[in-house]
């Protein structure tokens, strides 16, 4: 069998081993119910207990009281680009959108299919280098929500805390890539929405975390699938889910609550991040991408000093066991993501690569 490596890759992400082995033995045998994981009914005791345990941990660990219900869907956040709107939007009213990388522009752009969108602020004219101040923002007279992409991973910025909404107005937030990073307010969130892809779980799941009293709210009649309402009254399982996903989130909720909770692994998580952004202070051969105040602590953006020797940085790295660390192709240069599974020692390996590099070519 072939050594892991580190995976800096930016969704799908890098799991937690003891995930991923305690998934590879139940898909033989899940529970010691002879029927693996992935052939259970989504009916089936099996899988009630996996959803049970499922929102149990999820609620245990960010907090997450009685007012909010959790919901496992699909489609992506791409998909929540147009379900928030299409539920809570009405033709005649305005939201505001913060817009601070390619997804909340796709998320604005999707509003507009179904209400009024105000740019309450934007970061597009210094190519998302950085997040709007406060001073900068200038929210609409009565939007109905007020949106937010936590974490931007093209760009590797993040804000360091959720805005505050105009008041009437409730928050609604795109953390894909950085929810459970760190502890969270979810009693500030009218929707809390993340693909599980990148700090959760595998591709196919969606986490939404919805105010109870917005289920019963939508502003127009929707197709069944669309409405969060129904859902919520059939515990995400109104159609068959993906039921693997689900089980494998429930796995990295428990993973978590082991290592101690948001607050410990949001502690960890800055340090990861700071040897990394260290070494890029330290050494003239690169230029990190995002603004000191804006940096990311799950996607680490930076060139070297041609885009010729940045091809090159990600082809050795790749030899030396560092995967996935070539930028996005609308931007260039790397990308380190180094999401909650990702540990330590590959942060210390890249910086010890970063250094032997520089050395050689500068």
């Amino acid at each position: 069998m072939s050594e892991r490596i580190f995976n800096f890759s930016p969704g799908p992400a890098v799991l937690p081993e003891e995930v991923l082995r305690q998934a590879g033995g139940n898909l033989w045998d899940a529970g010691e119910s002879g029927v693996g994981i992935l052939e259970h009914s989504h009916r089936g005791p099996v899988i009630d207990r996996v959803f049970e345990e499922a929102q149990a941990d999820c609620r245990e660990l960010a907090g997450i009281g009685d007012d909010h219900a959790l919901l496992f869907l699909q489609g992506g956040a791409s998909t929540q680009f147009y379900m928030l709107p299409a539920n809570y939007l009405p033709e005649n009213s305005v939201a505001d959108y913060l817009i601070t990388g390619s997804w909340s522009v796709k998320a604005a752009a999707e509003a507009r299919y179904y209400g009024g969108v105000h740019e309450a602020a934007s970061s597009k004219d210094r190519g998302f280098c950085c997040l709007p101040s406060a001073g900068e923002t200038r929210w609409s007279e009565s939007p109905v929500y007020a949106h937010f992409t936590s974490n931007n991973t093209i760009a590797g910025t993040q804000w360091p805390s959720e805005p505050d909404p105009p008041e009437g107005a409730w928050l609604a937030c795109d953390a894909s890539s950085d929810i459970f990073s760190r502890p969270v307010d979810v009693s500030r969130y009218g929707i809390l929405y993340a693909g599980a892809q990148k700090n959760l779980g595998p591709a196919g799941v969606t986490l939404v975390i919805i105010r109870r009293d917005l289920l019963e709210q939508a502003v127009r009649e929707l197709p069944t699938m669309i409405r969060y309402a129904t859902h919520e009254r059939h515990d995400s399982r109104y159609n068959t889910p993906p039921v693997f996903g689900i089980y494998v989130v429930g796995l990295v909720f428990k993973w978590l609550l082991r290592q101690g909770g948001l607050e410990k692994i949001g502690l960890r998580n800055e340090q990861k991040a700071r040897l990394v952004y260290d070494a890029l202070e330290s050494l003239d051969f690169y230029e990190p991408a995002a603004s000191e105040a804006s940096r990311s602590l799950m996607n680490i953006t930076f060139r070297t000093l041609s885009a010729e020797l940045d091809a090159r940085f990600v082809g050795e790295a790749t030899e030396r066991g560092l995967d996935g660390l070539k930028g996005h192709r609308s931007v260039g240069g790397m990308r380190a993501s180094i999401y909650n599974a990702f540990p330590r020692e590959g942060c210390e390996a890249l910086v010890q690569f970063m250094r032997d590099f520089a050395a050689k070519n500068g």
